[in-house]
């Protein structure tokens, strides 16, 4: 049986597209932290994020079994660390390289 290549003949728009969009050029990008670095980022991020919420909230969790205290503080402090925390110290480290 034979097969059949569903090939476009290139055109000259094809091309010059193709060749435009080639051309770009991005900034170079920062290197990755060490395994080292972004452990102490972390810890950086972690430790005053269930320090904050411990204060704020250890008072009305104390009624609540262990494990569903840690849920409520792994619920909030996660997040944050993720979304919030890592990434701003990880700017402020690059801003920091930069100088």
């Amino acid at each position: 049986m034979p097969t059949t290549a569903l090939t476009r003949p290139a055109t000259t728009a094809t091309a010059a597209t193709a060749a435009a969009t080639t051309v770009t050029t991005e900034p170079p990008r920062p290197a990755l932290p060490s395994v080292h670095v972004r452990a102490l980022i972390t810890w950086l991020a972690v430790y005053p994020a269930i320090t904050l919420v411990q204060v704020l909230l250890g008072p009305s969790l104390a009624g609540l079994a262990v494990p569903l205290r840690v849920l409520v503080l792994t619920g909030l402090v996660v997040p944050a660390v993720v979304y919030l925390f890592v990434p701003a110290l990880l700017k402020a480290r690059a801003a920091l390289l930069r100088r």
